[in-house]
């Protein structure tokens, strides 16, 4: 666990930023100590990387709040622009020192604005905030959760875990059971009816994301039982392989 002084050290944000994540729910601590410090931990501090990456891309912080807090939130899709956004600031960034020592040891000018020049950067930071920022589940997602109560939004948020606690009693059976492709109907339904519209692609690139050894993994293992999310991840890729088309929605009842 790192102090909140101490994760501002390592990170370069504000300890007054880091509160005011807090205070509006971006990115609470891991837990607090006895005395009332905040404390964050590995999956705090990934989370906070995320948060910084989407600053980059100049998104306001509310924003950021709706997407990373998304079920569809895809963490390598967001890792993979990170690291190109940098890559292009670097190359602007060598390429102004490069200007500017030619300039100091040449003792001349040279008329040309081009090193200057960031439209690369700029059409990249719109191509990204247009991918996260214009998808159809993103904007249901978004309405959707503006037009809630706080404690809507988490009794939302509880059921959709308990789903998971229930993958994790099934873990005994194959991932093509069928209790499990029930279940995967109904997580489906679920989350087409509080979040967004659950497509079969969209459904089968959160299975990918449930094992992908982030933070949807870790908190679902740690609802459900250590590998329920690699778990669920198979089932729905038999679900979707074999099971979609002979599961209906009055089967679950």
């Amino acid at each position: 666990m790192m102090t909140v002084n101490e994760v501002s050290k390592l990170t370069g944000v504000s300890v007054r930023a880091l509160q005011y994540y807090d205070t509006i729910g971006l990115l609470p601590p891991a837990e607090y100590s006895d005395a009332g410090y905040r404390l964050y931990d590995d999956t705090a501090l990934e989370k906070l990387q995320q948060i910084m990456l989407f600053k980059e891309l100049e998104f306001p912080l509310k924003e950021i709040k709706s997407m990373i807090e998304a079920p569809d939130f895809d963490r390598e899709k967001a890792l993979t622009q990170q690291i190109e956004l940098l890559t292009l600031k670097k190359e602007h960034l060598e390429n102004l020192i490069q200007f500017a020592q030619q300039i100091k040891t040449s003792g001349v000018t040279p008329m040309d604005f081009n090193v200057f020049d960031t439209s690369k950067i700029d059409a990249y930071t719109r191509e990204a905030k247009k991918q996260w920022g214009q998808t159809a589940a993103y904007k249901e997602y978004e309405e959707r959760s503006n037009n809630q109560a706080p404690d809507t939004k988490k009794v939302a948020w509880q059921n959709l875990m308990l789903l998971f606690v229930e993958f994790g009693k099934m873990r005994q059976n194959a991932p093509g059971d069928e209790c499990v492709q029930l279940q995967v109907k109904k997580l489906q339904d679920y989350i087409t009816g509080h979040f967004y519209h659950c497509t079969n692609e969209i459904l089968q690139g959160l299975g990918r994301m449930y094992a992908s050894g982030g933070e949807f993994t870790e908190n679902i293992d740690k609802a459900a039982g250590s590998g329920t999310a690699v778990f669920v991840a198979e089932a729905i890729e038999s679900y979707l392989g074999t099971g979609v088309r002979s599961i209906s929605s009055s089967d679950i009842h």
